[in-house]
């Protein structure tokens, strides 16, 4: 700049020239640093494009980190005195090592090895040698799985004396079971296995084929297909069973994903359909997933499935869940985090104001974790410790957090990864901060991405559905696969028996007790029962 005294004393055309070269030098120069900002902000996405693509999907602040927080952050954050005396404290078992036993469960068969004759002979006397014992141990033998074909064989009865005497004798036939599929040569065991490989293990119909063939049984991919669908159809009942529980569940978690199906009225083959899933929380007693195909994303969606529920939804951030009427809307604290992780990796230097936040929320956590890991307080239980640990200890780093998005919001450019994260959190903050308020509620939805998590993993194998039968079969199915999961049943058991049990019950008839988690309680008394008879 030139001085002002001297540019005073120059003549009006020589003062008013050198004007205009400092108000061009001064544009220059903030367009100069618009610019230097807007390749800080390519070279960040660059950054974290490299990373999505190449790098490990962790979120994790470093290599050896833990999920959220670094053991000395946690040490500071927390008194010692939150924790208990060390003397006090029992020491764990040291874990054994070497093989694992094999189950006890597992069937046993006795394998002899023998010596020869002509090695029963004592090397130093010729005597013969006499047994003394045996040695004994296992080893794991796995066999493919058995094929057979079940021959159900009907007696049929007659009158000898309406045979001999009357005009006509009647002969009846004793009755076959209804089958889950009529008019299939599959039996409830068969569809089980299919559709428990297909929906829980991820393999495509065509792999089954092919796995069938190797054991020479030629079953269509066609066949195959349409058991899928059929099933479905049966099982809908225990699906609409299933939704009625959720929806007395206090606090539901909800989540889409997407789908392809190829042949939709009105619809082209590359448009994008969704998977509408909805869960109980950990609080509720009988854990429930459900999925649902809808061709589109709006609000109705969600709004028709959840018609008449009046508790807390926890979600994502998508819009079209926040428009549901007469709920309580949760915001997910991992979402909110999972931007700042990304700005904080896309860095060059990682550090500065994601770093900062990413510790807040680390502490939030750590709270979450720590309260559970300690047994309540006499007189008191697990949520009403919950709630008196997020009043003290979490609403302060809330209110802390709150104030720092606040005041940097207007210090970042709102372009950039940090600038989108601060207001991503600054927006959803409403629905973020109320989990404080319930010892029950969630403080993220990431229980439902792990129930997500199979479908987009057997997606990967099969890519799209070819109808919207196809596609509700699906939903119905893995519906019950998750819950299945989320229940801790093993999938083909509880298939077998509700695909054996189901075609018995008439139209209308009350499955309650076919339910996974009803099912699991079956369970639970049988081997109870089989524990007592052995002891």
């Amino acid at each position: 700049m030139y001085p002002p005294e001297q540019l005073a004393s120059l003549p009006p055309e020589l003062r008013a020239y050198i004007l205009a070269l400092e108000g061009r030098a001064a544009a220059d120069q903030k367009q100069i640093g618009a610019l230097q900002q807007r390749v800080s902000f390519l070279e960040d996405q660059f950054r974290l494009a490299q990373l999505k693509r190449f790098a490990p999907s962790s979120e994790k602040l470093g290599a050896q980190g833990c999920l959220f927080n670094e053991a000395e952050q946690d040490a500071i954050a927390f008194p010692e005195s939150e924790e208990p005396d060390g003397a006090d404290t029992p020491k764990s078992p040291s874990k054994k090592r070497g093989r694992r036993a094999l189950p006890a469960h597992l069937p046993r068969k006795r394998v002899e090895h023998d010596l020869t004759e002509a090695e029963k002979v004592c090397a130093c006397c010729q005597g013969a040698l006499h047994r003394m014992g045996e040695e004994t141990s296992e080893q794991l033998d796995i066999i493919p799985a058995k094929v057979q074909v079940l021959q159900h064989v009907r007696f049929k009865y007659a009158c000898r004396q309406c045979d001999r005497h009357g005009e006509s004798s009647k002969i009846i036939t004793s009755p076959m079971p209804a089958q889950p599929i009529p008019g299939s040569n599959a039996s409830a065991g068969t569809v089980a296995t299919v559709l428990t490989a297909k929906y829980a293990d991820g393999m495509p119909l065509y792999r089954q084929h092919d796995w069938l063939l190797r054991g020479e049984v030629d079953v269509a991919r066609g066949t195959l297909a349409q058991w899928c669908i059929k099933a479905g159809v049966l099982l809908t009942p225990l699906y609409a069973a299933l939704r009625q529980e959720l929806l007395t569940s206090a606090f539901i978690h909800g989540d889409e994903t997407t789908l392809q199906v190829l042949n939709e009225a009105g619809r082209k083959a590359q448009n994008t359909s969704y998977m509408w899933v909805y869960r109980t929380a950990l609080c509720h007693e009988r854990q429930v997933v459900l999925f649902e195909y809808q061709p589109g994303r709006g609000h109705d969606h969600p709004e028709r499935f959840l018609l008449g529920y009046e508790g807390a939804v926890m979600t994502d951030g998508y819009a079209a869940w926040r428009m549901l009427p007469g709920m309580k809307h949760l915001g997910c604290m991992a979402h909110a985090r999972r931007k700042f992780d990304e700005a904080f990796k896309a860095q060059k230097n990682p550090s500065g104001r994601a770093k900062e936040v990413l510790d807040m929320i680390g502490k939030l956590y750590h709270i979450e974790s720590t309260v559970r890991k300690k047994p309540p307080p006499e007189g008191s239980t697990v949520v009403e410790e919950i709630y008196r640990w997020r009043q003290e200890k979490s609403r302060p780093i809330l209110d802390a957090l709150h104030a720092w998005l606040v005041k940097n919001q207007a210090e970042v450019m709102p372009q950039s990864l940090i600038g989108k994260a601060i207001s991503y959190a600054l927006g959803q903050w409403l629905y973020l901060y109320r989990y404080i308020d319930d010892g029950r509620a969630p403080i993220d939805n990431n229980l439902i991405e792990r129930d997500i998590r199979p479908f987009t993993i057997g997606r990967k194998n099969w890519l799209f559905s070819s109808s919207v039968a196809g596609a509700d079969a699906s939903a119905v199915i893995y519906s019950l696969m998750l819950t299945c999961r989320a229940c801790d049943i093993e999938p083909y058991a509880y298939l077998r028996h509700v695909l054996t049990e189901l075609p018995q019950r008439q139209p209308g008839a009350d499955v309650t007790d076919l339910l996974p988690f009803n099912f699991a309680s079956l369970n639970h008394d049988r081997c109870s029962q089989r524990s007592s008879a052995v002891g």
